[in-house]
């Protein structure tokens, strides 16, 4: 299994933290940003056509939740599911930026800020 470490190439574009995802860890997954299988993610799609590296870049959606692609159904689903809480994710990456982001995750060894 692979050690969890700080890197901003494992920040998902919808706030995630893929450095300490158990599949990723595993190696069953590249992490969002390499991982061609999940063209069906419409975060990650709208985040590659705009080239921006995650959510915390739109200038659209101040407030991450009100974008339809960032808050539907299925999201709050898996939210509530895996007690993940991606919109406080893009929020600290706006005021701490994406290094800062992946260090504190990756010290708390946690995919996701707590809901």
């Amino acid at each position: 299994m692979k050690e969890i470490v700080a890197d901003t190439e494992l920040v998902a574009y919808c706030g995630l933290y893929c450095g300490a995802c158990g599949r990723y860890l595993r190696g069953k997954c590249p992490g969002c940003g390499k991982n061609e299988k999940a063209a069906w993610c419409a975060i990650r799609k709208c985040n590659k056509e705009h080239s921006r590296t995650s959510c915390a870049e739109c200038a659209e959606f101040p407030d991450v939740n009100a974008c339809g692609k960032f808050n539907n159904p299925v999201a709050r689903l898996f939210s509530f599911i895996f007690r993940s809480n991606r919109k406080a994710g893009i929020d600290r990456i706006r005021v701490a930026g994406r290094e800062r982001y992946a260090g504190e995750l990756a010290q708390l060894k946690k995919h996701s800020l707590p809901r």
